[in-house]
């Protein structure tokens, strides 16, 4: 499926090929403090363009030992992508900045659930409200 995203503000833009079930929840705490929220929710990407200004790189050692490239953009700040500093072969697209996100397919796995905050992977039955009054 052909993807387009864009931060917040839309000065960072991009054009991606992905793959039907490639979603997945990431529980890491990097993830956490990256996205100031319990987790995060990614998607794969075989092809990735920018289509708009390039994103600020921040090259951080995750807990794996594994360096990754957190993009995002230098405007308002939004998170991009993650990817391999160098020669990436695929793309960790940030569900909130792919526009067509309500066509994608659920995520189909969870991964870093040592991390998880426990009330994280229960939330069906809460309260819910259609708009914030």
């Amino acid at each position: 499926m052909k993807v387009h995203g864009r931060c917040h503000c839309g000065k960072v833009t991009y054009e991606a090929e992905i793959a039907p079930g490639g979603a997945g929840i990431c529980h890491c705490t990097d993830c956490q403090q990256l996205s100031g929220s319990a987790y995060r929710v990614v998607v794969r990407a075989t092809s990735f363009t920018l289509t708009g200004a390039a994103p600020k790189v921040y090259i951080k050692t995750a807990n794996s030992g594994t360096k990754r490239a957190q993009a995002f953009c230098p405007n308002c700040g939004s998170p991009i992508y993650a990817a391999s500093p160098e020669n990436p072969q695929s793309w960790s697209l940030r569900w909130g900045s792919i526009v067509e996100r309500a066509q994608l397919d659920p995520p189909t796995r969870e991964i870093w659930c040592c991390s998880a905050m426990p009330w994280a992977r229960h939330l069906q039955g809460m309260a819910q409200a259609q708009r914030q009054g």
